[in-house]
């Protein structure tokens, strides 16, 4: 009886000892792991491809094109807009055209209006997938429509929206669909060079060339949230929800705003990076909406005048300019005049990243606030609280 208890307990041991190494190094295995969805992953470095022989020689992108155009797809939406009566554009034969025969509706009338954008397939099962897009594309649309390159057309429905980050996933119904394979944004660089692939003015598929010019653009009014790849591949209106894509044809970013006074490409284009937008990706189609961290501060940008009068090394941090009364920020201990100087080991240079990391936070769990208080540093941990979703403006 004894051997059969030493040969159990060796069982066990050694079961035990291969969960622990399969959990560390391939969690993906676990058959108790609840995966959100399947997407397909790369961790190849870039690279250009030569063809041909001798004088024949060329380089050229068309595999990493190839491979990133096949699940790029035309997002066509058409929503009804109130018009009052005796409203200018009613009067317009070109708007009549394209917006005919008006429904009456008390003091206003209906026209539909159609868009055009560009989608993104990430996943792909035996009866459909979920496409990425932005937020704008779909944005009160009651029809929606996705084209193929091939010629297919299906209908798609709205999982569900993030106009913070401009970001939005539908789904459709349907077999043979390619999910596009995912980069790895965090480590792009400037002067890599990328693709960028989608629809422009409804013309069909086009792929233009260019490299990252910056990374981490904020700050430009678009959305709450923005940690932007700035890019001088040709992004022009439709080309909204398309793919940025590395030299392999993995995905780094979702196209999404342009620069311009013209309204055409000037060679400054935005794109919102992959790691973001497969959280929020992620999010939605679990739980139908986003739901981000929370603590009730308003923050700050060190400058350097404010660095030398609060004595600090350096002019970096988020300065707390006040806290909320009952929120999990004053429950806490923060207090207004402390510094923020890192969050959960996260190095916060300025007011934008406070609030970005914070709103990464799972509501619910605690973090360790790394600040700065009468030339002292300390760590208050800080119960993480829900944000309240905003309405959107109309």
């Amino acid at each position: 009886m004894r051997r059969l208890w030493v040969i159990f307990a060796e069982f066990v041991t050694i079961t035990l000892a291969i969960v622990f190494v399969v959990t560390l190094i391939r969690p993906d295995w676990n058959p108790w792991r609840k995966n959100v969805v399947e997407i397909r992953e790369s961790l190849l470095p870039g690279g250009l491809l030569s063809v041909g022989s001798g004088n024949t020689v060329r380089t050229t992108y068309a595999e990493a094109a190839k491979k990133a155009m096949i699940s790029v797809v035309n997002v066509s939406s058409s929503r009804d807009v109130r018009l009052p009566k005796g409203h200018p554009l009613l009067g317009d034969p070109l708007f009549r055209r394209f917006f005919p025969q008006p429904e009456e509706d008390g003091d206003a009338q209906l026209d539909r209006q159609s868009g055009l954008g560009s989608g993104v397939i990430v996943t792909a099962d035996d009866k459909g997938g979920y496409v990425l897009t932005n937020d704008h594309v779909v944005n009160g649309a009651s029809d929606i429509q996705i084209s193929f390159a091939d010629g297919r057309v299906m209908p798609a429905k709205v999982v569900g929206t993030d106009p913070e980050s401009d970001l939005a996933v539908l789904r459709i119904e349907g077999q043979g669909l390619t999910p596009i394979t995912f980069g790895q944004s965090e480590k792009a660089q400037v002067g890599d060079v990328v693709l960028a692939v989608g629809d422009p003015f409804g013309v069909g598929q086009t792929v233009t060339m260019g490299i990252v010019s910056a990374l981490g653009r904020n700050r430009l009014g678009v959305n709450r949230y923005e940690n932007f790849i700035q890019t001088d591949a040709a992004i022009n209106p439709g080309n909204s929800g398309g793919a940025l894509v590395d030299v392999n044809g993995n995905l780094i970013g979702i196209n999404s705003v342009i620069y311009s006074q013209s309204g055409g490409s000037l060679g400054i284009g935005f794109a919102i990076p992959v790691s973001m937008a497969k959280g929020v990706m992620e999010q939605i189609i679990a739980e139908g909406s986003v739901t981000r961290g929370f603590v009730g501060i308003s923050p700050k940008d060190i400058t350097p005048e404010l660095a030398e009068a609060l004595k600090l090394p350096v002019a970096r941090g988020a300065l707390i300019e006040g806290v909320s009364k009952g929120y999990p920020a004053d429950k806490a201990g923060l207090k207004a005049g402390d510094v923020i100087t890192a969050i959960d080991s996260k190095q916060i240079l300025d007011s934008v990243a406070a609030m970005a990391v914070i709103a990464a936070l799972k509501p619910g769990t605690a973090a360790k606030f790394l600040v700065i208080r009468n030339q002292k540093e300390m760590t208050i941990n800080v119960n993480i609280g829900k944000r309240a979703k905003e309405l959107r403006q109309r």
